[in-house]
């Protein structure tokens, strides 16, 4: 009896544990979608007094638009908060998660989460940007060089065509490739993170298509021409 028991006490304190470690991969899920549902391009636009960047140029609530107004301050801000609110959740799951029993999945579910808060953010009724700034920090928060190689990447393509979208679609397909060829040398490839990188890759691409439509009909805006009205 007293065995059965032990048992018993044992199997309760198992479920309570797993109960317990859910929850917070819960808490944390939401709070990484919280954080990226900031769209800093509207609120630092909104604080430096400029206009709503989702009412000229392309559009789009990000860096690059923001640029369009002329105010480089305020495009610089934007890209640093944005990536920013990728970059420390996912590293703080994987500073801070092995101590409350959290992995790998973790740190995919919450990159995913931030990711998605910025594409479809909840205070912005859902209408966000396409996550390139967001997606180089949560790169960053992964692995550091990893970041740094998509990064690179990015820098080198806008530098010789001047195409920002361009640029984030040369990062975004060579962000899951690079992450392979780390393994073994810089880091320990994972299923789940590999996952999360390959799905972000995805839904740039996707967030980019009428992007690659002007790219091809040769309408895209370079990086740094003023805004136009929408």
């Amino acid at each position: 009896m007293r065995f059965v028991g032990t048992c018993a006490t044992l199997r309760n304190k198992k479920e309570r544990q797993m109960f317990d470690d859910s929850s917070i991969v819960v808490l944390l899920t939401l709070g990484a979608y919280l954080v990226g549902s900031l769209s800093f391009a509207v609120i630092v636009s909104r604080l430096m007094g400029l206009d709503d960047p989702r009412t000229y140029g392309s559009q789009n609530p990000g860096a690059t638009n923001v640029l369009r107004s002329g105010n480089k301050q305020a495009a610089v801000a934007t890209l640093l908060f944005d990536a920013l609110k990728g970059y420390f959740p996912v590293l703080l799951v994987k500073l801070y998660g092995p101590a409350f029993g959290l992995d790998d999945r973790a740190v995919a579910l919450v990159a995913i989460s931030a990711f998605i808060g910025h594409l479809w953010p909840v205070f912005f009724a859902f209408k966000g940007g396409k996550g390139v700034a967001t997606a180089a920090g949560i790169l960053f928060g992964v692995e550091p060089l990893l970041g740094a190689a998509v990064m690179g990447t990015w820098l080198i393509v806008a530098f010789f065509f001047r195409y920002s979208s361009f640029a984030a679609l040369a990062a975004s397909l060579f962000a899951p490739a690079y992450y392979l060829f780390g393994n073994q040398i810089a880091w320990q490839t994972s299923d789940a993170e590999l996952l999360a990188v390959t799905v972000m890759s995805a839904l740039l691409l996707m967030r980019h298509k009428d992007n690659i439509t002007r790219l091809v009909s040769g309408q895209e805006s370079k990086i740094g021409s003023k805004k136009d009205a929408a």
